[in-house]
Formats: structure tokens, sequence, C-alpha cells
């Protein structure tokens, strides 16, 4: 029997897993049909009725089940308590004045695994043409340099060392070159190779022959430009992403997906990956092919800054070309003056004199006088720091500008009376 009164807390867990070993050692019964009379019943248990695991461990969210006791004098009269099954435990609970705080058992949380790391691609081979390629010896006579080509020959020193190389041991890398309609090859990889093998007095060098579309031979030309040249000039720059841009835009089964409004910015974004650049320094270059051939010349000799090309490229081609003559006779305009140029030429206000005018303004130019730390120490010991050796140095200066201009300033003599 089950005490709720006494001694004992009036909070009671009875295991249902020990309760179903009693459970089993008595002989299965049927359950009776139930009357009207004991369904009412069944709410209110006698005290002398022991709770059975049987009784008390019926499938539901939660059971509550008052018991009454009597025949106690020294226990209060009808005082309730529930039974509850929570977890498979049986919870007894008195009133709220003799209420005992009864522990539930927490759930176990689960550990999260961390995510399993994405499995390496699995190498494969490289891509091949579908055709043999073998390397041949062709004439520079065959080999035609192609159109809009974006980067020059220069005869600097890089070209006096390659040919120097050449002479001694050829042109060890060939060059790619794919068939032209007119005849010949289109040289696709290696001006300076062939340029370099011309001076070295050779009458050939060794190519690879590709069938290649327009677009395949403008990125192998310019990746190959724009990783192997040391010195490139931003003119050449400009161009070749453009060329790049362009080309990129073509190859429709890149922008699977891709709303065709976004086409053009997804190209850019690609063009920008395979260059390492992000995407406003890709449109800034591409701007710069906007710019009349005088003040792209006067971008390449660095005697117009870059930002200020980029706000020039805006400006009407015509007044593009006053700016360039200005320029020869002033200075290079700032970024600042460009940005003003530009702004009058949206007002369709911008004119020769307005560009001279602006161009021949006076710089503010920040005048920094130097002095090293030993010609410092010989005034000052170590212990001072910059801030107060400045402080010292301008108090000189003041106290000196002052002696001199009470020098500078004629003495008044005294009026003469007699």
């Amino acid at each position: 029997m089950t005490k709720l009164f006494g001694s004992k807390p009036d909070t009671e867990v009875i295991d249902l897993a020990k309760a179903g070993k009693m459970k089993s050692a008595e002989p299965e019964k049927k359950n009776a049909p139930i009357t009207q009379e004991e369904k009412s019943s069944e709410k209110n248990v006698s005290v002398s009725k022991p709770v059975t695991a049987e009784k008390s461990a019926k499938p539901a969210k939660e059971q509550n089940v008052k018991t009454e006791k009597t025949g106690n004098a020294s226990t209060p009269p009808k005082q309730e308590k529930t039974v509850s099954v929570i977890n498979k435990k049986v919870v007894i609970t008195g009133d709220k004045s003799n209420a005992v705080k009864t522990t539930v058992p927490k759930k176990e949380t689960q550990k999260t695994e961390p995510p399993k790391p994405e499995p390496l691609p699995q190498p494969k081979k490289a891509p091949r043409s579908n055709e043999e390629e073998k390397v041949v010896y062709l004439k520079h006579t065959e080999l035609h340099t192609p159109k809009n080509h974006p980067f020059g020959v220069r005869d600097d020193v890089e070209m006096k060392a390659l040919i120097e190389s050449v002479k001694d041991n050829g042109v060890n890398t060939p060059a790619l070159a794919r068939p032209r309609k007119e005849g010949g090859y289109e040289l696709v990889c290696g001006n300076r190779r062939d340029h370099a093998s011309k001076l070295a007095g050779y009458i050939e060098m060794p190519c690879i022959i590709r069938n290649m579309t327009d677009d395949e031979a403008v990125l192998a030309m310019t990746d190959d430009n724009l990783r192997q040249r040391s010195e490139i000039l931003p003119s050449e720059r400009a161009l070749s992403l453009k060329m790049q841009y362009e080309a990129i835009k073509h190859q429709g089964a890149r922008f699977k997906g891709v709303a065709s409004g976004d086409v053009g910015k997804r190209s850019i974004e690609l063009v920008g990956e395979r260059n390492n650049m992000n995407s406003k320094q890709v449109q800034r270059f591409i701007r710069l092919t906007e710019l009349v051939p005088d003040m792209i010349k006067a971008m390449d000799e660095k005697r117009l800054g870059f930002t200020s090309a980029v706000e020039i490229s805006f400006i009407s081609r015509r007044n593009q070309n006053l700016i360039a003559v200005s320029i020869d006779g002033n200075s290079s305009p700032s970024l600042s003056q460009a940005q003003r140029m530009r702004q009058l030429d949206e007002k369709k206000q911008l004119n020769g004199d307005i560009i001279d005018g602006i161009l021949g303004e006076m710089k503010k130019e920040e005048i920094k006088v130097i002095i090293t730390s030993a010609e410092l120490d010989k005034y000052f010991s170590k212990g001072k720091t910059p801030r107060e050796m400045k402080d010292q140095i301008i108090k000189l200066l003041d106290d000196w500008s002052s002696k001199e201009k009470a020098l500078a300033t004629p003495e008044k003599k005294a009026p003469d009376r007699s």
C-alpha cells in the first residue's frame, strides 16, 4: 500500500519497470465491463486500495487520480493528491502547502557531428584537341599577326635578352597558330618569339597548328600574354580585358540559368576571376578603351593618371582631343579637375577655354622638410619624443621670426623740438 500521508514526503515516484514485475507475477485477468458508477468512481480512489502499475500505467499523456484518506483522526480529512505519469514514472504530488519539487529526467541532447568536408574532385585528363597535333616549322612569311592585337612588340631590354637566347638555343616553346581563310596562319600566341626569331636570323620557327574559333583564339591569346609579359601598358591591359569580356559573353554555354539581363554582369565577373581582379577594376579598365588615341598615349606615358583617365573617358571625344592638346602645355589633370570637366561636359558647358583655365590652375603642393634622426640627435636628448622635438622646433622658429620682424622694423626718431 502506498502511503499518501504521514512522515514521508508528499511526493513519491513509482518506477513502472518494478511495477511491471509485480504485474507479471499475477495471473492475467480480462477487464470486466465498466458500469456508469464505476466510471465516476475512477476519479476518486480510496487510500485503502493500492495503486497498482496496471492502473497507473494507462497509455495517456497525463493521468490525474484524486485520492482520499478516511478514518485517520491525526491527519486532515479529504486532502487531495495527484498521480501523474511522466517519462514512465508515476509522480504523486500533494497540495501547494505540502508540495515537494520533483526533478524530471531531462532529455539527452544529441551531439551534432561537424559537417563532413566536400570530397575533392577526381583527377581527370587534360583537355585535348579532336585532331592530332604536332610541332611543325613554319616560315615567318606564313605567319600573320591577328587584327586588333592588343599587345605590341617592343625592342626593349627584355627583347634583347630573348634574341640572345634564341640565337643560342632556338625557340624552346613552340608558338600557337591557326589556319587563315586567306591563306597562311594567324599567330595566336608567340608574337614576341616570332620577332626575336627573325632578328636572330632564322627563316622559320616551331609552331603548333590548331583549328580554333575566334572566341577561343582571343581567350588563348589574352591569357598567354597577360600571364607571360612582365610589363603591360594600361592600354594593352584595357583592350585585352575588353576582348576577353566580348569573347566570354559570346559563349552561351557558360550562362545556363542566367537571365539575359545579367549576362553582361556575369561576363565581367568571369573576366575578373581569370585575372585575379574584382568586377569594379575590370569595368574601369574597359572604360579606358573609350579614350581617344592622344589620351591613351598620355596615359601610357604616365602623363595622365589612371583614375583621371577613367573620368575623362566619359567626356565627349571632341573635348577629349582638346584636353589632350591642353595637357601638352600644362600639367596633367588631377582627379578633381577631371571630375569637374566631366560634369561640365555632361551639361554641355565644356569648351577649349574652360579646359585651359581648369588645367592652368596651380596645384597645391604640401611642402615637406625631412630632418634625419642623426641631425636631431645633435640638439635633443634621447628621451625626447618626436612630438616634443617638433614643439621645441616650432617655438624656436617663432622666437626667431619675432626677432627678425623687430630688426626689420625701422626705429622711429623722437620729434625735434628745437
